[in-house]
């Protein structure tokens, strides 16, 4: 089983990067918060410090068109969002 899906590259995911070492993480939904820590500090070589998890909730949507109405959602997932020790980095572009 993967742990880590990918890293999320986002404009506030990458300040949070810049001021308090705080990376973001999808993740496998049923990991748990020891199975997260261990997995990114295997793939990532870093002491993680703190770890804030969240279940995204799936987004609902309709259209209209021509042949009726059409309504989807987008899938859900984990989040994932790690703390690694003052003076440590994940670079993300390098390891994937």
């Amino acid at each position: 089983m993967s742990i880590i899906i990918k890293p999320i590259i986002t404009e506030k995911i990458t300040k949070e990067s810049e001021i308090s070492n705080r990376f973001g993480f999808v993740v496998d939904r049923r990991a748990n918060k020891i199975q997260i820590k261990k997995a990114i500090e295997a793939a990532y070589g870093v002491n993680i410090v703190a770890i804030n998890t969240m279940n995204v909730r799936p987004d609902r949507s309709t259209k209209y068109t021509k042949s009726g109405l059409i309504s989807g959602k987008t899938a859900a997932y984990k989040k994932a969002i790690v703390q690694v020790q003052e003076g440590e980095t994940i670079d993300f572009y390098n390891n994937i």
